[in-house]
């Protein structure tokens, strides 16, 4: 590899040296001691300012791109030159905008986050936040310009729950920024949503409650025949409190049998990659036993208990169209883990075991509470429920009779040691929109 290469910056010029270049380090002479040094795989690189023998960091590409390095630098000129021991990497990002753009791209590799959350603060920044905050200057952030600009005006054509969103996306987005001093200070610290409106956020109503139940599983009893995909993964969910972006990537290996049957969720499944674990009863093996005997019959001996026809799990879009066919707008998928939840609650279920069963996170404090009874208690509370279920026409549907039947189609054998880690800690919750 060469050492250093004269050229002109922009991101298409660094990309294309980036893949077919030789040079480690880049220059432009428009930008005197600047040099851009890239990694020792060519995936990424540095930007520094050379200051005498004196090698400046600023920042790393892409996250910091050409356009917002040419507006730091004399920013950075000048603070160098005041004081030679100060940071360079201070103060890079000038406007919102330029924030926004970071944040953004950090925030889309990071692999810690589920797809449809790095989906869901992109759509934010995307649609909301930069054409709002695009060219307002970091340091006249204020909050007379954030009401002005995009709370009161938000708050008047969406939701006051996604304005509560995008302010959170926003002050994670300037947090990070603060702490890897892309900008001197966090402008924002201390401020509050409540600081721009006193109006409460209140929780969606539920729209299916256990009085309704029973037309519910009349109505899945009558269609399994037609239609077991759709319905089999409604009385999953409505058995279990599972959501639906859970439910859909379940794979028939994650199913054990026997006495201590269960449900294994992998982390990679779950919205904050912890593990997840659900007991099994003899109703919900029964109601397994038979979806996949049709599915047998019909020649399939793939993975996933929800394929698409790519050989992949159900996809989201797919999943939000079985409670369109399901609901016809009266209930989705996230009202059967809500009424499932509140049926626990009227059958005396404990609060921290309905809390564990629909993976909510659990406080520091009440995680000191598990004990090894809590897996007993999880099955206990399920089987309670499973058998109310039952005589609202849950059992026409699973047609078993037995107290612990064997499911031979399920799980030949473990889950080849996938569910022998450490007990799921804990998930937040999760709306879905299906």
């Amino acid at each position: 590899m060469s050492k250093t290469l004269l050229t002109t910056f922009s991101d298409a010029e660094i990309k294309r040296q980036i893949s077919t270049g030789t040079a480690r380090d880049l220059r432009d002479p428009r930008f005197p001691g600047v040099y851009l040094r890239l990694g020792q795989r060519r995936e990424r690189g540095t930007w520094y300012l050379v200051t005498g023998s004196k090698w400046n960091k600023i920042a790393g590409y892409p996250e910091l791109p050409v356009k917002n390095l040419i507006s730091a630098l004399p920013g950075i000129r000048e603070r160098l030159a005041a004081d030679p021991e100060a940071s360079a990497a201070a103060g890079t990002l000038h406007t919102v905008g330029q924030l926004l753009d970071w944040f953004a791209d950090r925030h889309s590799r990071d692999r810690s986050l589920s797809a449809k959350r790095k989906a869901t603060a992109a759509s934010a920044i995307t649609c909301h936040l930069k054409p709002r905050l695009d060219d307002l200057p970091v340091a006249e952030v204020s909050r007379s310009t954030l009401d002005k600009l995009l709370m009161w005006p938000a708050q008047a054509e969406v939701s006051l729950s996604y304005v509560r969103l995008m302010w959170g996306v926003l002050v994670v987005a300037f947090r990070q920024a603060a702490k890897l001093r892309m900008i001197t200070s966090n402008p924002i610290a201390g401020f509050k949503f409540t600081d721009f409106t006193t109006a409460r956020v209140v929780p969606k109503a539920a729209r299916l409650r256990a009085v309704q139940l029973e037309e519910v599983l009349e109505q899945l009893r009558s269609r399994f025949d037609e239609s077991p995909v759709d319905c089999t993964l409604a009385l999953l969910m409505l058995c279990h409190g599972t959501r639906v972006g859970e439910t859909r990537q379940a794979r028939w290996a994650h199913l054990t049998q026997g006495p201590q049957a269960e449900w294994f969720f992998p982390a990679e499944n779950t919205k904050t990659r912890c593990e997840h674990r659900l007991p099994l009863t003899s109703q919900a093996l029964a109601l397994l036993e038979r979806y996949r005997a049709w599915q047998q019959s019909r020649g399939y001996q793939g993975a996933f208990i929800f394929p698409a026809k790519n050989g992949r799990p159900m996809t989201e879009s797919q999943a939000c169209a079985v409670f369109t066919r399901l609901g016809q707008g009266d209930w989705t998928s996230h009202d059967l883990r809500k009424v499932a939840r509140t049926g626990w609650t009227d059958l005396g279920v404990d609060y921290l075991i309905g809390e564990m069963l629909v993976n909510h996170t659990l406080t520091r404090n009440v995680q000191t509470y598990i004990h090894t009874s809590a897996e007993r208690l999880k099955r206990e509370a399920l089987e309670k429920w499973h058998a109310w279920l039952d005589s609202k026409g849950f059992a026409a549907i699973h047609r078993s009779t037995e107290a612990g039947i064997a499911v031979s189609h399920i799980a030949p054998e473990a889950n080849g040691g996938a569910a022998c880690g450490a007990n799921s800690e804990s998930v937040k919750s999760e709306d879905s929109k299906c």
